[in-house]
């Protein structure tokens, strides 16, 4: 009897899913059954505060940069990019964007090395780690924050229950800390593999029984394509040799 493929299991909201499942397939990877079972979901409902007089915005995630767009923000004013994907988002609404190719970590030190003019006003979600603004206001760089959007959870999909509930290996690359959260949550029979972008996402998984859990080289898409790659190829060798 011939083995099954093994499931990719994408969280991320449906854009970020359809985007990283487009970038799998031009590296050629293939031979996996997809589920897309977004378990947050962006709420871009907050109206932008008064930016006048602010010198320039930090983003820390894509979403961010779609709310501050959403509610009608400038585009004048230069942003500050915790990463590449986040910068070009920014990049395609016409805005000069620094990126940290990073963490909130990299972003806050790529801003103090490059001493803006300031005040600066940080976009975000109402779940944000880093301390981003605390910690660039005590460096000598004042800067301020605005929660844009909500992230309310969402419960997963029958299809993606049916899977964490089978025998089939699942493959799970997971983006933020909150998703990994959300995740945990979930009963999970069968064999889970999981991809984590950082430290920071990977550590709610540390006490749970898992098959996998590898972190990526660098929190970025590109690492994270690569983790994954190899997992699904771990994951199509416990369906050989039956788990």
């Amino acid at each position: 009897m011939p083995a099954t493929l093994p499931i990719l299991l994408l969280t991320r909201p449906e854009n970020g899913a359809a985007r990283f499942l487009a970038e799998l397939e031009e590296m050629g990877i293939s031979g996996f059954e997809t589920i897309v079972s977004p378990l947050i979901r962006v709420e871009r409902n907050r109206a932008l505060p008064d930016l006048n007089g602010f010198k320039g915005l930090i983003f820390t995630s894509a979403a961010g940069v779609l709310a501050y767009h959403h509610a009608g923000g400038r585009l004048d004013l230069p942003a500050y990019c915790v990463g590449d994907k986040t910068a070009e988002a920014s990049r395609k609404l016409g805005m000069q964007s620094n990126s940290a190719s990073g963490n909130a970590q990299a972003l806050i030190e790529m801003i103090v090395d490059a001493k803006p003019d300031a005040p600066l006003m940080h976009i975000r979600g109402e779940h944000s780690r880093g301390s981003v603004a605390e910690k660039l206001s005590r460096a000598g760089i004042p800067t301020q924050e605005t929660v844009l959007y909500g992230q309310p959870a969402v419960p997963p999909t029958p299809a993606a229950l049916a899977a964490l509930q089978g025998e089939s290996p699942v493959v799970a690359p997971v983006f933020s800390p909150r998703t990994a959260l959300e995740l945990t949550k979930i009963p999970a029979k069968a064999p889970l593999l999981v991809a984590a972008m950082s430290e920071a996402v990977a550590k709610p998984f540390e006490k749970l029984h898992i098959q996998k859990l590898r972190t990526a080289a660098n929190p970025d898409s590109h690492s994270m394509r690569q983790c994954v790659a190899d997992l699904l190829e771990e994951a199509r060798s416990l369906e050989r040799h039956g788990q």
